[in-house]
C-alpha cells in the first residue's frame, strides 16, 4: 500500500501510513529503464529508481571505504609482536569508547539537519585519514604501538558509526511502506562495497602502497557526501510538492532533546531490538570461532597424516578461508539480488524475521552431534550469507515505524555499542567456556545453540510488539480521521 506518512504523536512510536486514492500497482507505462532494471531486484514504483540507487550508491561507496583501510588496521596492529592479543582486548576499548561516542553524537543530532549530520560527520571521519596517512609518512610513526591501537580503535567506531547513521537516512527518506519495497536494493551497496573494496585494493595495488590507499578510503568518503547532499534536496523537492498538492510528509525538524540510551530504557520496542542485537552478534561471533577451531584442527590433522608440511599451515588456514569468504559473498549476492524483497512480500517481516535464527540453531546443533569442519563450513557460509541479506535488511526495516529521534539516537547505540558488547561477550564466553570450564567442540556448539533459543525468544517478542504498535497507530489514525 503506498501512502504518506504522518506522525501520530510527539511520542508515539510508529508513523501511520494514510493511503492515496487508489494507489494500484505501479504503472508500467510510467516506469522509467532505470525502474525496470532496479524492479528485478524489487518492487519499484515511478520515479524511485533513482534514489534507491543513489542510497546504495553511498553504501557502496562507505562500505568500498571500509575495505580498503581493513589492510592498513591489521598492518598497524599486527607488526608489533603481542599484536594478535591487542586485537582481542581492544574490542573492549572500542566499546568503552562507544559509550561516550554515542550521547555525543546524539547532541549533534538535535541540533543539526539530517543533511548535515550525515555530511558533517561523513567529512569530519574522512579528515581523519588524511591524518593518519601523514602519521604512517615515516618509519618511525608507522612503527608507534600508540598508532597502531589508535588507528585500531578508530577503524571500530568510524566502520560501525557510519553504517548505523546511513541506514538512518535512508529510514527518514522512506516511509514504511516504501521501505519494505525498497531496502532489498539499498543493501544491495553493502554486497557490492564488500565485494568492490578487495577488488578495487587489487586493481590500484600497483598504484598506491599500503599507506597511500588511506587517501583513497578519504575519496571515497568525500563521495558519500556529495550522495547524500544530493539524495536530501531530491527527496526534499519531492516532499514540498506531496505537501503543497495535500498528501505530502511532514516537513522533517529538529529533534527533540533526549539521549539515545535514555530512549532505549524508554520504549520496550527499542530495548528488546538493543538485546536481540546483542544476542545475534554473540552466537555469530561465536559460530566464528568454531569455524576457526574447526579450520585449525583440520590443518593440524592433514599435518600429521603427513599431507601438508609444517610451514605450509598459515596457507592452508588463508586457502579455506578464501574459500569461505567468496561463496558467503556469492550467495548472500545472490540472495540479496533475487531473494530478499520477495521473501519479505510474501512472508512478511515477522515471518521472515526467524530464517537465520533457525539457521544458525541447526548449525548449533549439527555440529554438536558431527563437529566435522566440512558440516560447519557449508553451515557458516549459509549463516553468514543470509545475516549479511536478509538479516541485514530485516535489522534496517524495524526502525521504519520509529520517530526521527529514535532513527538517529537509538539506532546509533543499538548498531555501534550493542554489537560490539555482542562481540565483547563471545570473547569472555569463550574464555570461560575453554578455558576455565573446559568445553569441547560439541559442547560450545550446544550452548550456541542454547543462545539462539534467547535469539529465538527475543525476536518473538519483537514481532508481538510490532503488532501491539500497528494496532495502536491504526487507532490513533481513526480517532484523527474523526
Amino acid at each position: 500500500m503506498s501512502g504518506r506518512r504522518v506522525p501520530t504523536s510527539a511520542t508515539d512510536l510508529a508513523y501511520v501510513p494514510v493511503p492515496e486514492p487508489d494507489p494500484g500497482a505501479p504503472d508500467t507505462a510510467r516506469l522509467s529503464l532505470l525502474d525496470r532494471v532496479l524492479g528485478v531486484v524489487a518492487e519499484v514504483r515511478p520515479g524511485e529508481g533513482l534514489t534507491a540507487l543513489g542510497l546504495a550508491a553511498a553504501l557502496f561507496l562507505l562500505l568500498l571505504a571500509y575495505y580498503i583501510i581493513k589492510p592498513v588496521r591489521e598492518a598497524l596492529i599486527l607488526q608489533h609482536p603481542a599484536g594478535a592479543e591487542y586485537k582481542s582486548w581492544l574490542g573492549a576499548g572500542i566499546a568503552l569508547l562507544l559509550l561516550f561516542v554515542v550521547p555525543a553524537y546524539a547532541k549533534l543530532a538535535e541540533r543539526l539537519p539530517r543533511n548535515r549530520l550525515v555530511s558533517g560527520v561523513t567529512l569530519f571521519f574522512a579528515s581523519h585519514l588524511f591524518f593518519f596517512y601523514w602519521a604512517t609518512s615515516t618509519a618511525a610513526m608507522r612503527g608507534s604501538l600508540w598508532l597502531g591501537v589508535g588507528f585500531f580503535l578508530w577503524v571500530g567506531v568510524f566502520n560501525m558509526l557510519l553504517v548505523a547513521q546511513l541506514w538512518a537516512f535512508a529510514n527518514d527518506l522512506y516511509d514504511p511502506e516504501q521501505g519494505r519495497r525498497l531496502f532489498a536494493i539499498v543493501g544491495l551497496g553493502a554486497s557490492f562495497g564488500a565485494i568492490g573494496g578487495g577488488v578495487v585494493k587489487d586493481l590500484l595495488v600497483n598504484v598506491f602502497d599500503t599507506f597511500q590507499m588511506l587517501l583513497v578510503s578519504g575519496v571515497a568518503l568525500v563521495g558519500v557526501v556529495l550522495l547524500v547532499e544530493w539524495l536530501h534536496r531530491r527527496e526534499g523537492a519531492r516532499a514540498a510538492r506531496d505537501r503543497q498538492a495535500g498528501h505530502g510528509k511532514p516537513e522533517a525538524g529538529k529533534l527533540m532533546p533526549g539521549g539515545a540510551f535514555t530512549l532505549l530504557r524508554q520504549h520496550r520496542y527499542l530495548g528488546l531490538i538493543a538485546a536481540f542485537s546483542l544476542v545475534f552478534t554473540l552466537v555469530n561471533t561465536n559460530g566464528e570461532y568454531l569455524l576457526g577451531k574447526l579450520i585449525k584442527m583440520e590443518a593440524s590433522a592433514t599435518i600429521a597424516q603427513g599431507k601438508l608440511a609444517p610451514d605450509q599451515i598459515v596457507s592452508f588456514i588463508a586457502g579455506k578461508y578464501n574459500d569461505f569468504y567468496q561463496w558467503m559473498n556469492i550467495l548472500g549476492f545472490l540472495l540479496q539480488l533475487f531473494v530478499v524483497s520477495r521473501l519479505v512480500k510474501i512472508a512478511g517481516i515477522g515471518r521472515a524475521f526467524f530464517i537465520l535464527p533457525v539457521i544458525a540453531l541447526t548449525n548449533g546443533l549439527a555440529v554438536a552431534v558431527f563437529p566435522v569442519l566440512g558440516m560447519l563450513f557449508w553451515g557458516k557460509v549459509v549463516e553468514n550469507a543470509t545475516d549479511y541479506s536478509l538479516n541485514n535488511t530485516l535489522r534496517q526495516m524495524l526502525w521504519l515505524p520509529t520517530t526521527r529521534e529514535m532513527k538517529y539516537k537509538a539506532k546509533q547505540a543499538v548498531d555501534t555499542f550493542f554489537v560490539r558488547m555482542g562481540d565483547v561477550a563471545s570473547g569472555a564466553w569463550v574464555a570461560l567456556g575453554i578455558s576455565a570450564l573446559g568445553l569441547g567442540v560439541r559442547a560450545f556448539a550446544f550452548s550456541n545453540a542454547v543462545l539462539v533459543g534467547i535469539w529465538i525468544w527475543l525476536a518473538l517478542a519483537i514481532v508481538r510488539e510490532r503488532r501491539v504498535m500497528a494496532t495502536a497507530a491504526e487507532s490513533v489514525s481513526e480517532s484523527q480521521a474523526s
